[in-house]
């Protein structure tokens, strides 16, 4: 799974599911060879890869190729859901179960982003904070950014108590994210991410969606339908040199 116009724009990207887990706490070493295995199949060996110790944060962290702490692969930040580089052949590593990867990058400026946005990280606009920094930071221009909204959970399968739906409160269209079961309510992420996007001024056709669910996809680890043992999905993006 991938997102084909970010490939075909320069970056390579992959969504690697089921058949891995990146769950450090659960795996051990085990996400190492299948880090290393993915990276096989890209065919790509990055100078550095680098991730996030994710606690659905807003934090986003500029990757420089140098920074960083050692980790049992590559290099790491802690309370960190975001990583924006301009560096060529530096991966960057977000991991997500039921939450919302999204992938950002300018083809022009050859800059990426990537975040994980949970609905914690959701309420914090964390891809909002990252389109910023890279207008801000590298002069790209929004009509220039794309976007790739990965694999999340669906709303059906979605269920959230009345003090998510609270927590939205800001957003003038989150009704059109969530819908009303009971005394609870069932949350589309895809769509509250999108709304964001799209607020944020990238245009529609610059952002790409994929709709399979990582509870109904067997193709994809999913924390609601696993339980406690539940293992992580993983996407790896990368800017190459040539």
């Amino acid at each position: 799974m991938k997102s084909k116009r970010l490939e075909e724009n320069g970056l390579i990207n992959r969504v690697a599911g089921s058949d891995y887990n990146f769950r450090y706490q659960k795996a051990g070493n085990r996400v190492v060879e299948d880090l290393e295995k993915v990276l096989r199949e890209l065919a790509i060996e990055p100078k550095e890869i680098y991730s996030g110790q994710q606690t659905h944060s807003a934090h986003i962290e500029y990757v420089d190729g140098m920074n960083g702490e050692a980790f049992v692969f590559g290099k790491t930040f802690k309370d960190t859901d975001g990583l924006i580089t301009d560096q060529t052949d530096v991966a960057l590593f977000i991991k997500f179960a039921d939450c919302t990867p999204v992938v950002l990058f300018d083809p022009v400026k050859k800059v990426q982003a990537s975040v994980h946005s949970g609905w914690r990280g959701t309420t914090k606009k964390i891809s909002l904070k990252a389109i910023e920094r890279m207008v801000e930071q590298f002069g790209c221009d929004k009509e220039d950014i794309l976007a790739y909204v990965g694999p999340s959970i669906d709303l059906a399968n979605y269920e959230v108590g009345p003090e998510v739906y609270e927590a939205f409160k800001e957003f003038k269209t989150r009704d059109d994210f969530f819908e009303p079961r009971g005394e609870k309510y069932l949350m589309s992420m895809l769509d509250a991410n999108l709304s964001i996007l799209l607020k944020a001024g990238l245009k529609a056709e610059n952002i790409e969606i994929e709709r399979a669910s990582t509870y109904t996809d067997n193709r994809l680890h999913s924390a609601r339908k696993e339980g406690p043992d539940y293992q992580l999905n993983g996407i790896v993006t990368m800017i190459p040199s040539k």
